[in-house]
């Protein structure tokens, strides 16, 4: 087994060392969120924890990590009677992105409990996990549903497995470390708000800490026995440290003083339930606890209000994590009560415990959000480059789907064949069997009781007999935006009704999980303005520093959204495409641009990508330009006000229609 990099050896990143510790010593405290750019050290403080975390003792033979002193009554491998165990290491189980339902929570053997009427249980990730920490690297490409089944199980402390009446139930308590890249896309916010604290974290801009991060880097890979024999003294201290505080945590007294700044803190900052306030008590002893106190301070506070709350203030999918620290300090201030330190020191470590002060990291993934440089292209003669307008108001848009039965990425757009939904018929098992289709699995076994001398009540079953369960629900898609961003479009009142239609709709592409994409043509060329991502958030940031001007070279950036479609189709070729032109239906700029638009819409329209024109023209005198765009992609045309849900009725289904009569006449 290799050595792994000593948690004490980890240079910076104090924010993040400080909350992994608060989870070692209460995981009640609910986990951690790790939110920042690549090479930060995330992976490597998460995996060094497990080193330092105290052995653990279990019953022997069981495979549930069951405590001897205190075994589970409902563990599946028991009853066991308290006594004597086998001390192991605490565990450190990554789940993969890819994983499976019945990885992450355990299978059954449907075929033995049809059968033999036994429940013969293999367990999970989630039993393997239990009394050590469980990590999901990159948690927001994790699928929905399974996000949702590893958060239930660490807010319950059990993971329950129910299929066709059968039911297991065993204990899964563990600390839940995540970590994410923002600029990969980001975790809805009733996700967010499951996981108790989140740091941000970043390389370091100070060219002595970066040597220094190198230095030891290379150390450990040179020799990783020795470079851990060096810090082997550090790591032991901090081991016994935490072992400490576990014990002093039940005496650590939390005052009516510092519960008041609790929630008033909480209620400054206009946190959504009463999570947030059970969060921050948790960790606020927590920190009492490993500073060696039993009295709750406002110094520990006000760090779990830095750690608790700044993932919990995201009041629309495109709001960057943060606090506003001065606006803490006055409502702690405002709020202290008799019981609190006379002399706290909110930005220094408390009480020379060695807690780090919080970092001034940047937050949420902005520098993936900035305009690429030349982006624009150079504007041709005519209407010179304009400043970037500002978004109108976002609103709720009408549902646009891809036609057809997909088999892409679980989502909320388009209908698709998957593992989660509506049981639309039955077939024979392609590998294990995961949902049983109970009826059609009778039915293929009834014919054959006679012959397979069946004599009492139950079926005589064969594993040919079971039959898989055919569900429908949705996928999410790709959705390309085509934004014409020309001379044409560039009055300020008409590019900021342009922009906020984009951004509802980018809102849309968000809570329905899908990947998006931004070409935008101006000038004499087409630009890819964002390569397509699920980080909808840099999209909007893009979205928002377009600027205008120049002419509208149309065809290109037909031809430019078949090209990013033609390579997405070879990355990713189970998700499917929505085209959104977003345009007046001007072309101008070079020979016959009209024609040659026609023959780009064309080449789309032939490979039957389903496709929207969001017709943008405006005033007195419309030429419906935008409208003969959407005939030759075999698209719907809709104006910015038809986009708005509480409009036409119907707008799916002309979308799909549209392109089947397209479909027919190819």
């Amino acid at each position: 087994m290799s050595t792994p990099f000593p948690f004490t050896a980890v240079v910076g990143q104090e924010d993040l060392r400080l909350a992994l510790l608060l989870n070692a010593v209460s995981p009640a405290v609910g986990g951690v969120l790790v939110r920042g750019e690549k090479g930060t050290a995330k992976s490597t403080a998460v995996r060094a924890l497990s080193a330092l975390l105290p052995a653990v003792d279990v019953v022997p033979g069981c495979r549930f990590s069951c405590a001897p002193a205190a075994p589970d009554p409902d563990c599946p491998d028991g009853p066991h009677e308290p006594g004597a165990g086998t001390r192991r290491p605490a565990r450190m189980v990554e789940l993969p992105v890819g994983a499976s339902e019945d990885r992450l929570v355990g299978a059954l053997d449907i075929e033995r409990a049809l059968a033999e009427g036994v429940k013969a249980f293999e367990p999970g990730l989630l039993a393997e996990a239990h009394r050590g920490i469980l990590y999901v690297d990159e948690v927001n490409l994790l699928h929905d549903h399974l996000v949702d089944l590893l958060l239930d199980a660490a807010a319950m402390g059990a993971s329950y497995v129910e299929r066709e009446g059968v039911s297991v139930r065993h204990a899964a308590r563990f600390l839940l470390v995540g970590t994410m890249n923002p600029e990969e896309g980001e975790l809805r916010p009733q996700l967010l708000d499951r996981f108790g604290l989140t740091v941000e974290v970043s390389a370091s801009r100070e060219p002595d800490q970066r040597v220094e991060v190198v230095r030891r880097r290379l150390a450990h890979d040179d020799d990783p026995e020795a470079f851990a024999a060096r810090w082997a003294e550090e790591e032991a201290a901090v081991r016994t440290r935490i072992v400490a505080a576990r014990e002093l945590l039940p005496s650590v007294r939390l005052g009516d003083g510092a519960l008041r700044q609790i929630a008033a803190t909480c209620a400054a900052f206009e946190v959504d339930g009463m999570r947030a306030d059970i969060v921050m008590a948790r960790t606020a002893t927590a920190l009492a606890a490993w500073a060696g106190r039993t009295d709750v301070l406002a110094e520990d506070v006000r760090q779990a209000a830095l750690l608790a709350l700044p993932h919990r203030r995201r009041r629309n999918p495109f709001d960057a994590p943060g606090l506003d620290e001065d606006k803490l300090d006055e409502t702690l201030e405002e709020f202290g009560g008799p019981d609190d330190d006379p002399d706290p020191d909110p930005g220094g470590p408390g009480g020379g415990d060695g807690q780090p002060s919080p970092d001034d990291a940047p937050q949420g993934g902005d520098t993936a959000a900035r305009p690429e440089a030349g982006e624009s292209g150079q504007p041709a003669s005519g209407a010179g480059e304009q400043q970037a307008v500002r978004a109108s108001q976002p609103f709720r848009t009408k549902v646009l789907t891809v036609p057809g039965l997909g088999d892409g990425a679980a989502g909320r757009r388009s209908r698709a064949r998957t593992e989660h939904g509506r049981t639309t018929g039955a077939r024979r098992p392609r590998g294990a069997l995961t949902k049983l289709h109970l009826a059609a699995t009778v039915q293929a076994a009834a014919p054959h009781q006679r012959a397979r001398g069946r004599s009492g009540r139950g079926l005589v079953m064969r594993r040919d007999d079971l039959r898989q369960a055919t569900r429908e629900g949705r996928e999410g898609n790709l959705v390309l935006f085509v934004v014409d961003a020309s001379g044409s479009m560039a009055a300020r009142r008409r590019m900021a009704a342009v922009k906020g239609a984009v951004l509802s709709l980018l809102l849309d592409a968000y809570q329905r999980r899908d990947k998006v994409g931004l070409v935008t043509f101006r000038g004499s060329a087409a630009d890819v303005a964002l390569p397509p991502t699920s980080s909808v958030d840099a999209a909007a940031a893009r979205l928002e520093s377009l600027p205008t001007g120049g002419r509208t070279p149309l065809a290109a950036g037909l031809l430019k959204a078949h090209d990013v479609l033609r390579v997405e189709r070879l990355r990713d070729p189970a998700r499917r495409a929505l085209v959104v032109v977003v345009t007046d239906g001007r072309a101008t700029g070079g020979a016959e641009p009209v024609v040659l638009a026609g023959r780009a819409a064309g080449l789309l329209a032939a490979e039957g990508v389903a496709s929207v024109v969001v017709d943008c023209e405006s005033g007195p005198v419309r030429l419906g330009l935008a409208g003969r765009l959407a005939e030759e992609l075999g698209a719907t045309a809709v104006t910015l006000d038809e986009l708005r849900a509480d409009s036409i009725t119907g707008l799916v289904r002309n979308v799909q229609g549209t392109q089947r009569t397209v479909r027919r006449a190819a």
